[in-house]
């Protein structure tokens, strides 16, 4: 090499680039998935808002489909609903005691989040999830048990109420939940908390008997909304834990 004279090594300049870039997109993309969920919540004396490593991304705003309007993310952060549970003791992280009725107040497995009060909607833009009765496209299979009309058991053998109808997913043929008619009126019971027995009737082991009249009501007959969707499973969710004394532990 003479006097002068500078050489690059091609190889490293380019081993140099792509790891600039993996560390540039690995921020990035840390950064993006921070659009919901943050700043989180850290509880304590005082609470606290916090946004992580690498801050927020800067707010963005998609349109969306079939004419639902806007939304910006990141946006401020609300509270979702009335906490009603208290911590165990002072010390951050303590796990909570609900103070009401958790299945109905959303705590613990009965939580849900606050979603948009319209249907999740199908690529043509049609409610996703109907009854049978206003869908011609879809039926239950001869070759299965048709548990219409047919009576719905609660974990306690008891018999909550009788299925009235079937709801499928027009997206994907299946069928999401099935319509009981209560004492307190009609409620729907997602399908994988139901057991269809050969004759047609349905166990559920989630709640009792008496409990299916509580299960979070429907504003519109035909349709269910993605934020009643989301309180209807924390309902039956929440009843794992909730809906019999024994099931709060402990096992030993």
């Amino acid at each position: 090499m003479g006097i002068g004279e500078m050489y690059y090594d091609i190889t490293a300049v380019l081993f140099t680039a792509f790891n600039v870039f993996f560390v540039w997109l690995v921020i990035y993309l840390h950064r993006e998935g921070k659009r919901e969920g943050f700043p989180y919540r850290s509880d304590g004396v005082v609470d606290s808002y916090e946004a992580g490593l690498g801050g927020m991304p800067d707010p963005k705003t998609y349109r969306l489909a079939h004419g639902q309007g806007e939304r910006t993310v990141p946006a401020p952060w609300k509270d979702e609903y009335e906490l009603k549970a208290k911590p165990v003791s002072p010390a951050p992280g303590s796990p909570l005691e609900p103070t009401g009725d958790p299945m109905v107040d959303g705590v613990g497995p009965a939580a849900y989040a606050i979603r948009p009060e319209h249907p999740d909607m199908s690529e043509d833009g049609r409610p996703r999830i109907v009854p049978l009765r206003v869908d011609d496209d879809h039926k239950v299979n001869s070759r299965d048990p048709d548990p219409r009309g047919q009576a719905v058991y609660g974990c306690d053998g008891e018999q909550g109420g009788t299925v009235v109808d079937m709801w499928v997913d027009r997206a994907e043929p299946h069928f999401r939940y099935a319509e009981i008619e209560t004492e307190a009126g009609p409620v729907l019971l997602p399908m994988n908390f139901a057991r269809v027995q050969k004759d047609g009737s349905v166990k559920v082991k989630a709640i009792r008997g008496d409990q299916f009249k509580q299960v979070p009501k429907l504003a519109s007959a035909d349709q269910v909304t993605l934020q009643e969707e989301d309180k209807i499973v924390g309902f039956y969710g929440g009843g794992t834990l909730y809906a019999k004394p024994n099931r709060l532990g402990p096992i030993l």
